[in-house]
């Protein structure tokens, strides 16, 4: 299943940055970066995914197939990304290795 927002578009709230930002914390070199609204998250200056709509998503890659994640559209006309729906810190910081070390 892949999942796009429809109707207006809304911008993603500081907060749920910050939320995220603080469960990347076990990153070192995570930078984000205000992107008409939205967030993009970059792991040794590597673009791995985003914060769109208040939802984190990453890059698809052969790498973090494995996590089971749900498809989405970050914004109209967009590839599909993963879909990342899960808080432990852990498992986070797995899914963003893995994907940069594909990219």
């Amino acid at each position: 299943m892949i999942y796009l927002i429809c109707g207006d578009i809304m911008a993603s709230s500081k907060e749920y940055r910050d939320y995220i930002l603080d469960q990347l914390s076990v990153l070192e070199s995570i930078t984000c970066k205000s992107m008409m609204g939205e967030y993009l998250l970059y792991y040794n200056g590597k673009l791995f995914g985003g914060i769109y709509d208040d939802r984190l998503l990453v890059k698809r890659v052969d790498s973090n197939n494995k996590y089971k994640m749900e498809e989405a559209i970050p914004y109209k006309g967009a590839k599909a990304m993963y879909l990342v729906d899960n808080d432990d810190q852990d498992i986070l910081k797995d899914i963003v290795i893995d994907t940069c070390n594909d990219l």
